[in-house]
């Protein structure tokens, strides 16, 4: 694998994010930037929209020095990665193809999946071809399913459809990304520099095409082309045998009420919730980085039994 260099960052945003940084190729001429930190088992931890890896810093300090590698990968569209124009670029399988060349790239084994918002179908999906290569998942605030007929599309999806409207509003004022604070329970956790440093990635009105495309992604009606991606993304999730744990933003404006249907796909799992909101990451870090480390530790467990039959 080649690693090219990452673009340089301004140092206000540098300074939070302390980690080894790099471009990689991942197919259609397009590169995905990534950021980790730390040796051992590889933890992959992926963003939604219109967030990047940056949610993932806090999280990652907490797991330092814990014999793990925290990867942080910015989806194409955000963050520093590659920010085709194309709307119709933006699918789940298109997704899935370009982590999975990473994950594949990188050559993770035992690979333990951390996930939020559209993090979690497009954080999964790769995996519905690399069941081998998954070890464990901790899932926080997402859907990993297609919805049952006679669902009610949230309000912010609803809104991503419309023509014209949509479009002014994602890609002049911009939204998401401009009021991100409002999802939160803690609206002081996304401020300043924070604030500013989701922002950044999205500088230029031409490269704010993949939050809108994303949003679009979200099923609003039965039919929806993401519908048939999303019911693999449901096989794997509620097939999948090794460790899974949960936590949850109670306080979350899009997704707290997915928690139920999110957990009984996923087998009952642990679950720590939290008064958090959608971008929980900022604001129960050390929760998120203690799920992760029962995970590891269950899945170290299940390794030295199964290599103990074998001996």
């Amino acid at each position: 694998m080649e690693q090219l260099p990452a673009p340089e960052l301004p140092p206000w945003i540098a300074k939070e994010v302390p980690f080894t940084r790099y471009r990689v190729a991942v197919g259609d001429g397009l590169h995905m930037h990534v950021m980790e930190t730390g040796r051992g088992r590889p933890v992959l931890m992926v963003h939604g929209n219109p967030t990047w890896g940056f949610l993932y810093r806090k999280v990652a300090m907490c797991l330092q020095g814990q014999g793990l590698r925290l990867i942080m990968p910015d989806l194409i569209g955000f963050g520093f990665s590659d920010k085709p124009r194309d709307f119709a670029l933006h699918t789940i399988r298109n997704h899935s193809k370009w982590l999975g060349s990473l994950i594949d790239q990188l050559d993770l084994h035992e690979v333990i999946l951390v996930c939020q918002d559209w993090g979690g179908a497009l954080g999964t999906h790769p995996f519905t071809t690399r069941q081998n290569r998954l070890g464990g998942m901790v899932v926080l605030n997402t859907v990993l399913d297609a919805p049952s007929p006679g669902f009610k599309p949230t309000a912010f999806h609803r809104f991503s459809h419309l023509p014209l409207l949509s479009d002014f509003a994602f890609r002049v004022l911009p939204l998401p990304q401009a009021v991100l604070h409002l999802a939160q329970g803690d609206k002081s956790s996304i401020r300043g520099d924070i604030a500013r440093a989701y922002r950044y990635p999205f500088r230029n009105i031409a490269d704010r095409v993949a939050p809108l495309a994303t949003a679009r992604m979200a099923v609003d009606r039965m039919g929806h082309p993401s519908i048939p991606a999303l019911e693999e993304c449901a096989a794997l999730s509620g097939s999948f045998d090794g460790p899974k744990a949960m936590v949850w933003g109670r306080r979350d404006p899009i997704l707290a009420r997915a928690l139920k249907r999110t957990r009984a796909l996923l087998g009952d799992p642990p679950l720590t919730e939290t008064q958090a909101g959608h971008f929980l990451q900022e604001e129960v870090p050390e929760e998120i980085a203690a799920a992760v480390l029962d995970v590891n530790a269950r899945l170290s467990r299940a390794s030295a039994q199964a290599a103990q039959k074998q001996a």
